[in-house]
């Protein structure tokens, strides 16, 4: 009993002694470091998939469509309406550079958008196909004249042709008459900056309104009141007057064959020269040199400056009109003492000028080479519209990415097969070889493309257009 005691005694011993040297820090009688806990091996983790990159577009995939007849027969079409209830046709030929044209069309139209007016863009544009582009077009989701709604219209589209089609190598957008000023526009609105990517590689601008709206329709407010001198029947002085640079007053109707039957009354403009009267002969020559446009385009320029001015001054700019002609002095008249003192006088609004500014100018800062081409005698877009781009484009900081082609021949609405798939090339290799055009290069390539496209090269390197204000007089602007 008393060994078992003793032995019980001596192990209680030995275990305090344990625990009174781990409380110490577990230091042993020789000095020796203490030996770290054992760490367990690292586990590699198991492998995640990256994130899938967010889609070029959520707007439903288009359908395949009947491609129009002067689109190269192995060229494939897409169609489809997208979620702004703007329709759109795609055409990809059979063998495709990968290279996308993005075309932002003219006009406006006043109207509901169709399906048919993206078939007639393609159907104008076909040469793009032929050189080996895709191509896209939207009819823009409303009609009338709001630039920055056409411009996201415009940009909505590369995002379903990037989802659903496929992902080119460059996007040029291509704008034409009106449809420049969309195109400049949305070269300035998306960017590096506001969509993460370059989402134009270069700009096309052909036959463009390019002077922005508060600018490049002043003189058909001059041709309004003009008009009015020398005719006075739109309005009749038996209708309610009004402000002519309205255009109308809202909710006023008249059709286009109601305003040319007025027109006619009084310039006769649906007869041959030889038929008319001395009178009409008279006011015909003088709208020409005063406003300074063939007596061919005086009924179209009358229904802008009626219907489109309605739809500006209606829907865009709160009622109030943002064209003018405070200030200005007419010239080339028989009698410009009369007729100035004569013509009735509108001041734009300032608040309907800015808004109209903000939504239609282009402000120069667009960050990619953009390269246009005008007609010297359109009498739709004046050549000398070009000048007034060239020095925004200048004052924006853009003026060394800008480069200016003028031809001797064309029409507004088209200028000849070869001039486009040159233009094109030329803006292809500043874009991907940094070899700045010249007109004088671009001249010069035209010719090697018609036996393809057919004859129509007529570029003039040496052309320069004068400032526009030597063709439209100056007047007192909204400061």
């Amino acid at each position: 009993m008393k060994a078992i005691c003793h032995s019980a005694a001596v192990t209680a011993t030995v275990v305090a002694a344990v625990i009174a040297l781990s409380a110490c820090g577990g230091s042993s009688d020789n000095g020796a470091a203490p030996v770290p806990p054992v760490s367990p091996a690292p586990v590699d983790p198991a492998p995640v998939d990256p994130p899938a990159p967010p889609p070029e577009s959520t707007e439903a995939a288009p359908s395949p469509v009947a491609c129009p007849a002067a689109v190269p027969s192995t060229a494939s079409c897409l169609g489809g309406v997208d979620s702004k209830g703007a329709y759109y046709l795609i055409a990809k030929p059979a063998v495709w550079n990968g290279k996308l044209v993005l075309h932002a069309h003219g006009g406006p139209s006043l109207d509901a958008p169709t399906a048919e007016r993206a078939t007639e863009d393609l159907t104008r544009w076909a040469v793009m196909v032929d050189a080996g582009y895709a191509w896209a077009g939207s009819t823009f989701r409303q009609g009338g004249v709001e630039v920055r709604a056409a411009a996201e219209d415009t940009e909505r589209l590369r995002g379903i042709f990037r989802q659903h089609v496929g992902k080119p190598t460059r996007t040029i957008l291509h704008g034409q008459s009106w449809g420049a000023g969309v195109a400049a526009k949305a070269a300035e609105m998306f960017t590096a900056e506001t969509v993460g990517v370059q989402p134009y590689d270069a700009v096309l601008l052909t036959s463009g309104v390019l002077a922005g709206g508060t600018r490049s329709y002043d003189f058909r407010t001059d041709l309004r009141v003009v008009y009015q001198y020398l005719c006075n029947n739109h309005p009749r002085p038996t209708e309610t007057p009004y402000a002519l640079n309205l255009g109308l007053p809202a909710g006023v109707t008249m059709t286009q064959s109601n305003l040319s039957a007025r027109v006619n009354e009084c310039l006769a403009l649906n007869k041959a020269a030889a038929d008319r009267t001395p009178e009409q002969k008279a006011r015909i020559a003088t709208i020409e040199k005063v406003i300074r446009i063939p007596s061919s385009a005086i009924q179209s320029h009358l229904n802008w400056g009626t219907f489109h001015y309605q739809d500006v001054s209606s829907k865009r700019t709160g009622g109030a009109s943002p064209f003018g002609n405070a200030g200005v002095v007419y010239s080339g008249s028989d009698d410009d003492v009369a007729l100035n003192a004569g013509v009735l006088r509108y001041s734009a609004d300032p608040a309907a000028y800015g808004r109209f500014a903000a939504d239609t100018d282009p402000t120069g800062k667009i960050p990619v080479p953009v390269l246009t081409v005008k007609w010297i005698s359109d009498p739709t877009a004046f050549v000398e519209l070009d000048a007034q781009f060239k020095s925004v484009m200048q004052q924006g900081g853009s003026g060394d990415r800008l480069v200016q082609t003028f031809t001797t021949d064309g029409t507004h609405s088209y200028i000849s097969g070869p001039t486009y798939p040159t233009l094109m090339n030329a803006l292809l290799a500043w874009v991907e070889q940094g070899t700045k055009p010249t007109p004088a290069g671009i001249a010069a390539a035209c010719p090697a493309n018609e036996a393809r496209f057919g004859t129509g090269c007529s570029f003039d390197p040496a052309y320069t257009p004068a400032a526009l204000e030597t063709r439209v007089p100056a007047r007192t602007r909204p400061q």
